[in-house]
């Protein structure tokens, strides 16, 4: 199984942001065949270093993680996330 991890930091930081970018991260899940589990987690603790977002989703395969990349309805979310995104810190491992 493949895990991939990623860090939110948003140029806009306020709750109700922050909050909306979570739920338009968790719209995916059902919709993408290739997404096995999907958790968007929102940092309860801020500060300069913090970040907002923790998004881990998790893949049978490499080749199920980069069909998902291309899905027409992560597309679309990964559009509205780039407009709202400040930085991102990504880990992606075997698990």
């Amino acid at each position: 199984m493949i895990t991939n991890t990623q860090m939110l930091k948003l140029k806009d930081r306020s709750g109700e942001n922050v909050a909306r970018a979570r739920d338009v991260l968790l719209s995916m899940q059902g919709k993408i065949e290739f997404l096995r589990d999907l958790k968007v987690e929102m940092n309860i603790r801020q500060g300069a270093s913090s970040y907002d977002l923790l998004m881990s989703a998790q893949y049978n395969s490499l080749e199920d993680l980069e069909a998902y990349i291309i899905h027409p309805v992560h597309v679309e979310v990964a559009k509205y996330i780039a407009g709202v995104l400040e930085t991102s810190a990504v880990v992606c491992y075997e698990s």
